[in-house]
């Protein structure tokens, strides 16, 4: 049985937490059938989670995972308390840096940021949203948006 999913685990910012997140998003990419984005799914997870545990202030970080209709499709928003949005960085050769290019590169530009976002569990308002899409035209349709912030 496919369920069409819509999940929001609040994550607490430990060492272990994005392994925990990107474990999270792949099990449940498998369960629902979407094994073939399983991967990409739980490595973009992992970078945006990551960028959550280092650069967010206050409280806990919200993973939301999406699969869309038709189910072919997933989108993953991570919500923390931090107003600055990620940098989209070239050519970057440092021992950090490289982590939305990756999420830009395995979701084709699908990926975007909002600020104060509304969301109804975790962090409380006045931080951001950071989201990517993956599969068909995704659950939402939207584009790359603010992804040069």
């Amino acid at each position: 049985m496919i369920l069409h999913a819509r999940i929001h685990p609040l994550l607490p910012f430990l060492d272990t937490t994005p392994r925990v997140a990107r474990d999270f998003v792949a099990s449940v990419l498998r369960s629902q059938q979407l094994g073939d984005l399983a991967d990409d799914a739980a490595l973009c997870t992992s970078e945006l989670v990551t960028n959550a545990c280092v650069h967010a202030k206050g409280a806990d970080a919200v993973l939301r995972l999406a699969v869309g209709e038709p189910l072919a499709a997933v989108r993953v928003t991570v919500y923390d308390g931090d107003l600055q949005p990620p940098v989209l960085r070239e050519g970057c050769h440092g021992e950090s840096g490289r982590g939305m290019w990756l999420v830009d590169a395995l979701t084709e530009g699908r990926w975007g940021t909002e600020p104060d976002a509304a969301h109804s569990v975790g962090p409380p308002p006045g931080g951001k949203s950071v989201w990517f899409e993956l599969g068909a035209l995704g659950p939402s349709g939207l584009c790359r948006e603010g992804a040069d912030g």
